[in-house]
């Protein structure tokens, strides 16, 4: 990590989501829904399609942040509020979600606030996206 300053932006993550990636986020995390794999149910219950997990997509903003942290474990404080979901289609090039994040804060502990954002379609995936990372 380099020093890191007020409006310093962190260096951006675009990331492809395909039906494959939800099935092995499936595996991994036991949220077998169908929302997450099936059309005819997804739509069934109002959503436009399949749709990416939430806790996928948050880990994705994460890891924007740990890239440029260098270290998962800096990370001390992390949260979103979800707002639209990322509709993964069935095909080869998935859904694309676009991160960035900025440093809003420093704090005298020696930490800083970034504030995250994830786009999918240029429509905004969750707000008050914020994770507290500590300072070598």
């Amino acid at each position: 990590m380099t020093a890191a300053d007020v409006g310093d932006e962190l260096p951006p993550l675009s990331v492809r989501l395909t039906r494959e990636d939800l099935i092995r986020y499936a595996g991994a995390s036991l949220d077998f829904n169908k929302i997450h794999w099936n059309e005819r149910i997804a739509t069934g219950v109002g959503l436009p399609g399949v749709v990416a997990h939430g806790m996928l997509t948050m880990a994705l903003a994460c890891r924007l942040v740990t890239d440029w942290a260098g270290d998962p474990g800096a990370v001390v404080d992390y949260s979103v509020r979800f707002t639209r979901p990322v509709v993964v289609p069935d095909d080869d090039e998935g859904a694309l979600v676009e991160l960035t994040g900025k440093i809003a804060e420093k704090r005298d502990d020696g930490t800083v606030r970034i504030d995250i954002t994830a786009k999918f379609e240029g429509k905004t995936v969750f707000t008050k996206a914020t994770a507290l990372v500590k300072l070598n």
